[in-house]
């Protein structure tokens, strides 16, 4: 309750606007939740959603959320010059508005090979125009984005039918493969395509995932192949013969996932999806902090709100190549 002392769901807008929640409320829960987390811990890190303006029109905006705490901001934009620059400064006026103090400015997601242009000149316009300073600029890491298939049970509300101890393997977009083609082509693509490829077909075609399946099993008891690491979404599942299905929902069959939307719209969601970071995929917490933490200023960060004396146990920054872990 204390990490999310305020949550707004569908409805909530219209309930406050409406007089049926009190702003006095909210500004309370949101104080006793911050000062009970405060007086066990060494330091507390509030994540705003989205840019400094959201929640005003509740009267929680990000920057007045920050004032009631007495809190500083640190900024963060995506990659860029001139568009990044722009968005800074709207959100920095904000704060300025609500007097809360700027601690520094990340720029995430940066292209590896404009990253040492962005960071002099970002850095550069921050501390002329602002006297701010750049805590961090990170490369952009495409496997960071990448959704596992759990991510993918979750987005469509289904689970594998088979394969599920492969649950938390990663697939990228450019893996992403619609199957419109005759089951001779498709095996011949399977094999010549790279291992980890993410199928998706229609129920219709149960030849291709019977073919699939059986390619899955080739490969697995073949020496000297390189592992089979494909999976396969089923669209319009309720379509396909529950016989069919029987023979894949086993133990020597590759993650195979059913769901109720058209091809269309399965691509669509999984192109459009930005998977969010969670405990269960260890693999891309792991990623995402090493990948990270060489790349933003932690002992400054710390001496910019005041905890100089956590200083000497923050993660150090080297100096980092902007290349420096981008492989997938």
């Amino acid at each position: 309750q204390d990490m999310s002392p305020v949550l707004i769901p569908p409805g909530y807008t219209k309930k406050y606007l409406d007089g049926e929640i009190s702003y006095i409320k909210q500004r309370e829960l949101i104080l006793e939740a911050y000062e009970s987390i405060r007086s066990r811990s060494d330091l507390v890190l509030c994540e705003g959603t989205g840019h400094c303006a959201v929640g005003s029109v509740v009267g929680a905006s990000n920057a007045k959320v920050a004032s009631w705490l007495g809190a500083s901001m640190v900024l963060i934009a995506n990659g860029g010059l001139g568009s990044a620059f722009d968005e800074l400064e709207l959100n920095r006026v904000l704060c300025e508005h609500y007097d809360v103090p700027v601690a520094g400015v990340v720029i995430n997601k940066v292209k590896p090979d404009k990253y040492e242009r962005t960071r002099y000149y970002i850095e550069k316009a921050c501390q002329d125009r602002w006297d701010v300073p750049l805590l961090g600029c990170v490369p952009d890491r495409n496997f960071l984005g990448c959704p596992c298939l759990n991510d993918l049970e979750k987005l469509f509300g289904q689970n594998l039918v088979s394969g599920r101890d492969q649950r938390m393997r990663h697939y990228t977009v450019q893996d992403l493969n619609l199957v419109a083609t005759s089951l001779g082509v498709f095996l011949e693509v399977v094999r010549e395509k790279p291992t980890r490829t993410l199928y998706v077909c229609h129920s219709s075609r149960d030849d291709i995932l019977l073919g699939f399946v059986n390619e899955y099993r080739r490969r697995t008891v073949q020496e000297n192949t390189e592992p089979f690491e494909a999976a396969m979404i089923i669209c319009e599942a309720g379509q396909l013969d529950p016989s069919v299905l029987s023979m894949v929902d086993s133990d020597d069959a590759p993650p195979i996932l059913c769901v109720s939307e058209s091809t269309q719209d399965t691509m669509h969601m999984i192109r459009s999806f930005t998977p969010k970071l969670n405990t269960d995929d260890e693999s891309r917490v792991s990623s995402t902090v090493s990948h990270y933490e060489p790349h933003i200023d932690f002992d400054l960060l710390l001496k910019r709100t005041g905890h100089d004396d956590l200083v000497a146990t923050a993660p150090k920054q080297g100096s980092p190549s902007p290349n420096d872990g981008l492989s997938a």
